[in-house]
């Protein structure tokens, strides 16, 4: 999993996608001026059942009574410092096509402490340019880049005919943590980690019991 390397503790895959959620809640409401939230009023939210909201918030270590009624914004805080929030991944976007460029216009990676740096791309018609005030770069310069910028992951949008290409140039680079957007399953070595966001399986998964 990337992401236990940024924590403290080790939380499964769905731990952390549920406290994601929990961190959405909680910023809607701390927006509306909430002091206190329940696990009951998150579980509601999410159709998910009260127990398991406390059974997560326990591993926080927080504070808060699940009967009285958590802090908002301790319970915020606790979620952040869990998740490493405020450890500052650096990354660069490799592929600057539709979706690159609209991972580079999602500014809401940066309340999560990733820093997308960059993008880089072959096309001679898109290098120099910028998006987001993100520029876009030769993808021939990125090993120079990586060693420069210490960067941690590499999101990977390439068409998928280059992905297991582009990954292993990647991995000469010196980037251990890719973030894969393409519908490959990637080789690589074993000190180097992938996180596969199966955008394809998700759909299928959302519209399963549609007739």
């Amino acid at each position: 999993m990337v992401y236990n390397n940024f924590m403290k503790k080790q939380i499964s895959d769905k731990v952390i996608n549920r406290l994601t959620l929990y961190h959405c809640i909680l910023n809607d409401y701390i927006k509306k001026g909430e002091e206190y939230i329940s696990s009951s009023q998150i579980a509601s939210l999410l159709k998910i059942d009260d127990s398991q909201i406390r059974k997560d918030i326990n591993l926080l270590n927080n504070s808060g009574k699940s009967r009285v009624g958590y802090i908002t914004k301790e319970l915020k805080t606790s979620i952040e410092t869990t998740l490493g929030f405020s450890k500052n991944k650096r990354a660069y976007i490799i592929g600057a096509g539709n979706l690159g460029m609209a991972l580079a216009k999602y500014d809401n990676f940066a309340n999560y402490g990733l820093n997308i740096i960059s993008l880089f791309d072959n096309d001679p018609n898109k290098i120099g340019k910028e998006v987001n005030n993100k520029k876009i770069l030769d993808i021939k310069d990125l090993p120079i880049y990586v060693w420069q910028h210490f960067i941690d992951i590499a999101i990977l949008t390439v068409p998928s005919q280059y992905a297991q290409s582009t990954a292993k140039f990647l991995v000469n680079t010196g980037i251990k943590y890719i973030w894969n957007f393409t519908p490959v399953i990637l080789d690589v070595p074993d000190d180097v980690q992938v996180w596969n966001e199966n955008l394809m399986g998700n759909f299928l998964q959302f519209t399963y019991n549609i007739n």
